[in-house]
């Protein structure tokens, strides 16, 4: 016989969850799905514009940023051609750079024909430019036209010019001689050779810069030429008050890549005169920067020093890429000043309809 205690209790049984019911199942799996769609949207709006724009940065950081360390690390090695690296050396290539008397008249050459090249390229590209805005007759053709230079390769560019500025039997000579004047030393002399590759870049780079600045003018509106034209404006004014204010971010952008493009040239002054032993001349008469590393880099084997010219050359792009921009910030907010202003409480008029059907003017203050 078995007794029990008044403390010991029954043991209840667990109660088995209810079975969902479709209805429910069905519910739960929309909002699983709601919830998977919403923070799929949270990471899609937070990161795929880094996946967007991923490419264009690890192709630069194989082809641009990679090559750029690694070449100021050979800068600061004694570093040949065929024998590789060599021992550290710190700053002596810069040093030895910086006092050579080469370097400097490379670098001098450089600026000669950058700012015989780049002035006159963007005064005759911006008077193109504004020749092509206007009304005229076969215009597809007229710009197409002014782009087939830039088609053509640089190599052909240059021996074709090289031809022509021939000293002996060059076209431009020949025809100086018909005209009864003396022939130029278009290979020999400083300043005639830096006209001369001035001439083929300007050839080929007039017509690229013009339809950049031809699209610019293209925005701007055409209801403050009409304006202009209603007030008086002649179309000398209108281009200097309307048209170049208007498209100066766009003529910035050209001065600054035409900027880094002229302190970079290398294929007219290496092509100019094949038949040189020097690259840049006889008397490196026209070598520039570019032309020099590669004459210390494959010429000589001396892969430490034409690095090192390499970086002060990018040190120095870079100098004048800042001062291209902290004028272009400095223009940009001369520009905003002058912006006029309401004055406050100043009255505007304000058109009302009449009961009899008229317009009244009415002022109220602002």
């Amino acid at each position: 016989m078995s007794t029990t205690t008044p403390m010991s209790r029954p043991k209840l049984r667990a109660e088995k969850p209810s079975t969902p019911t479709p209805e429910r199942l069905q519910e739960a799996k929309a909002e699983r799905k709601m919830r998977r769609q919403h923070l799929r949207g949270r990471l899609d709006f937070k990161y795929s514009p880094y996946l967007y724009i991923s490419p264009f940065f690890i192709l630069f950081a194989l082809v641009g940023l990679f090559p750029l360390i690694y070449t100021f690390v050979v800068s600061i090695n004694d570093w040949d051609l065929l024998g590789g690296a060599g021992d550290w050396v710190g700053l002596k290539n810069y040093q030895a750079e910086l006092a050579s008397p080469l370097f400097w008249n490379s670098l001098f050459n450089t600026f000669s024909i950058f700012l015989l090249s780049a002035i006159p390229q963007l005064v005759v590209a911006t008077f193109i430019a504004a020749m092509l805005d206007q009304n005229i007759r076969a215009k597809t053709f007229w710009r197409m036209s002014v782009l087939v230079p830039y088609v053509v390769t640089p190599v052909a560019v240059t021996l074709i010019f090289s031809t022509a500025f021939d000293e002996k039997y060059g076209l431009i000579n020949n025809l100086l001689g018909a005209l009864n004047l003396d022939t130029i030393a278009w290979k020999t002399d400083v300043f005639p050779s830096h006209m001369a590759i001035a001439t083929m870049v300007n050839w080929r780079w007039t017509g690229y810069n013009a339809l950049i600045l031809l699209a610019a003018m293209q925005a701007v509106p055409r209801e403050l030429h009409e304006s202009a034209a209603i007030d008086g404006a002649g179309m000398i004014r209108r281009f200097f008050s309307i048209t170049l204010p208007s498209i100066r971010p766009t003529m910035i952008f050209v001065i600054i890549t035409a900027t880094i493009g002229g302190l970079q040239i290398f294929t007219e002054p290496k092509l100019f005169n094949p038949s040189s032993s020097v690259p840049g001349g006889p008397d490196r008469q026209y070598q520039t920067t570019v032309l020099y590393l590669w004459d210390l880099a494959f010429n000589r084997g001396d892969f430490g020093r034409a690095s090192a010219v390499a970086w002060m050359l990018f040190l120095i792009i870079i100098v004048i890429g800042v001062i291209n921009f902290l004028i272009s910030g400095t223009i940009a907010s001369s520009s905003d000043k002058r912006k006029p202003r309401r004055i406050p409480g100043r009255k505007a008029k304000r058109v009302k309809a009449h009961p009899s059907g008229s317009l009244r003017e009415s002022a109220n203050d602002e």
